[in-house]
């Protein structure tokens, strides 16, 4: 099916907080018409009162996508409200945290296709990185589709199992916040050393965002480009033997972070 086909049926966004604006802003973007769409938030933003799609009005009877964007306390209650479209030609698609396929297939009804989702939040600015997982009713094509829409806002990603979601959680779900802190702590380093706080803050959000981008396009790997910057004896050695260090270095601290995210991802799905 393709996009064209997903608008004549008709794609219902359920939440658009910050990631359910994010990707409607991506769909509208690439051309999806605004008529194609249908919105139910209870508490609409200006913004997306002024988009012109269909908010909080009937839905189709059968639509392409049903893709669902609310927080994770709120499934319980939001979910059987969709139930009559469950077990049919619809495809569920969940970017709720912690909330598991079979959690969907029991609120919704058996023989639903559904694809679970973890994006994050750089899919604001069109950078976003989102992992997918089915169950068996979803069909190569469901994930297709399920790929278009999410590639609106940045790249994607594959799993081979569900477990896997949790530790996508810890990574790259939970990853942005991680990067915001390391970008407070290096401006907070710098004015410790006499920098103006807006000053060590530009510093420290550009030299963040440039290595990413960098790390991301360039053919070294971000171990190479370590290495490439890192003269012997010099100022970034002097650095890189705090932060390697095995004990308590970064990356011993990323792998409890990590660790602790991923544990946290599983209770959830577990109720």
């Amino acid at each position: 099916m393709t996009m064209e086909q997903i608008a004549a049926r008709g794609l219902v966004l359920l939440g658009c907080g910050k990631m359910g604006s994010a990707m409607l802003a991506g769909w509208l973007e690439r051309g999806v018409p605004r008529e194609a769409v249908w919105v139910m938030d209870p508490n609409p933003s200006d913004w997306l009162r002024a988009t012109g799609v269909h908010l909080n009005a009937a839905m189709p009877e059968q639509p392409a996508i049903v893709l669902v964007a609310v927080k994770p306390q709120v499934m319980e209650e939001a979910l059987p409200t969709l139930k009559s479209h469950g077990g049919g030609s619809t495809l569920f698609i969940s970017v709720a945290a912690g909330t598991s396929i079979a959690t969907y297939e029991r609120l919704i009804g058996a023989g639903t296709p559904v694809i679970r989702a973890m994006p994050n939040t750089p899919a604001a600015v069109g950078r976003g990185i989102t992992a997918l997982i089915g169950n068996a009713e979803a069909t190569p094509e469901h994930m297709a589709q399920a790929e278009a829409l999410m590639q609106a806002v940045g790249q994607t990603v594959r799993l081979d199992h569900e477990a896997q979601m949790d530790a996508v959680t810890g990574v790259s779900g939970s990853g942005p916040a991680y990067v915001f802190h390391l970008i407070e702590a290096l401006a907070a380093a710098g004015v410790a050393q006499g920098l103006s706080e807006d000053l060590a803050m530009q510093l420290a959000k550009a030299t963040v965002a440039g290595a990413g981008a960098l790390a991301e396009t360039a053919e070294d790997s971000p171990a190479q480009l370590r290495v490439n910057v890192t003269s012997p004896n010099g100022t970034t050695q002097a650095a890189l033997e705090v932060l390697m260090d095995e004990a308590a270095g970064f990356a011993p601290l990323l792998k409890r972070a990590v660790a602790a995210a991923a544990r946290r991802s599983e209770e959830l799905s577990r109720g």
